[in-house]
């Protein structure tokens, strides 16, 4: 199964760090997934994290977190030099269960960029992505809806090189965010 590749260009988390949440949750997680802040974890090592469920018809639709972790772990040591582990490429990443990973509460005016791989749906004409009840992908639609919606800005891509030249685009789609209730 491909995985979401998701990187948020621009999100009022970056410039408030109260928009910004550690997450648990029971399944893997791709970066991009929407959701619904849970309540804090009862477990004793897990005091500021809090649970996750998926969005939910009603008021499950609305004011969701959506899940970025960098999928670049880096670690400087005492030395100064940068140490990069595991597998580099975005496409392999995810947020595995059981462990902490970040989540940003969607604002209107937040920009992202996603893989279709992480979106539900055809896009055919469609010109939104909206949260639906009973999954974490964006699901493309006509028109906003009274959840979170995102208007599609630009097509776009990622590069990520996984080959001979002219292989490293991997088609994506930005978004701006402009419902969240």
């Amino acid at each position: 199964m491909a995985k979401s590749v998701m990187f948020p260009i621009k999100t009022s988390a970056q410039f408030d760090g109260s928009k910004i949440e550690t997450f648990i949750h029971t399944a893997d997680i791709d970066n991009g997934t929407v959701f619904v802040k849970g309540d804090l974890s009862t477990e004793a090592d897990e005091s500021e994290v809090y649970t996750v469920s998926l969005p939910a018809t009603g008021t499950g639709l609305t004011n969701l977190y959506m899940a970025y972790t960098s999928p670049l772990n880096m670690v400087i040591g005492a030395d100064g030099n940068e140490y990069r582990m595991g597998d580099k490429n975005p496409k392999n990443f995810t947020n595995y269960k059981g462990y902490a990973f970040n989540g940003f509460k969607l604002t209107p005016g937040d920009r992202i960029k996603i893989t279709g791989d992480g979106l539900g749906g055809t896009q055919s004409t469609n010109t939104f992505v909206v949260a639906t009840n009973a999954t974490g992908k964006l699901t493309w639609a006509a028109a906003a809806v009274s959840g979170v919606s995102l208007k599609l800005v630009k097509n776009s891509y990622f590069s990520i090189p996984e080959g001979g030249i002219g292989s490293q685009r991997t088609p994506a789609f930005v978004f701006e965010v402009i419902v969240v209730a």
